[in-house]
């Protein structure tokens, strides 16, 4: 049984949050803190050789009422190309070298980026890491003030490493709780949604 696994890529959450306020504690709600997000513009972005990562994204963007945003590759992989066990493949060649960075078709800027508060950036895990085309895409667009909150999904390998190696090569932008989406339980979805800020 494939579970989903949550690690993470910020400051974890509470399912309650606690404040003082004048003596009295107010407790915020799951529920309250999902209404409270959804003053907050989301976008779902994805990468997806296979069509399994595309499949997470929309259900994602469904549960969330996020838009949705597709990272299409100029030169679209084949099953060649993602043949991990041949060391001149494409995929072997492009995550062995840390510079790669895969053309993505119209440059791969997203329109009116400005407009959203929160980029959920999905991906397959790739040599126990995001694909470095996540790299050219993240370095064609400014996150400046936003929330980048990645998710993955994977045949076997968890998502913390792709989450530490996100941060520390994007230093300077703040990341949310990154989820392995081997699975979609909608509660689960609105409550690590419900934890961005």
């Amino acid at each position: 049984m494939v579970l989903t696994a949550l690690f993470s890529c910020g400051t974890a959450q509470n399912k309650e949050n606690k404040q003082e306020n004048n003596g009295a504690t107010e407790t915020t709600t799951v529920t309250e803190q999902t209404q409270n997000n959804n003053t907050m513009k989301a976008l779902v972005t994805y990468f997806s050789a296979s069509g399994v990562t595309r499949n997470a994204a929309k259900q994602v963007a469904d549960i969330i009422g996020a838009d949705l945003f597709e990272i299409t590759p100029e030169q679209l992989y084949t099953d060649a190309d993602l043949d991990w066990r041949d060391k001149q493949s494409r995929s072997t060649i492009e995550m062995n070298d840390k510079s790669s960075r895969p053309a993505i078709k119209d440059g791969g800027k997203v329109k009116n980026l400005d407009q959203y508060d929160v980029v959920y950036v999905g991906f397959p895990i790739w040599w126990y890491t995001a694909p470095t085309i996540i790299n050219t895409f993240i370095e064609a667009n400014d996150f400046t003030g936003k929330t980048i909150v990645p998710f993955a999904t994977s045949g076997g390998s968890n998502i913390k490493k792709a989450c530490e190696d996100l941060q520390a090569t994007y230093p300077d932008y703040k990341f949310g709780e990154g989820k392995l989406l081997n699975s979609i339980n909608k509660a689960d979805i609105e409550r690590w949604a419900a934890a961005v800020k």
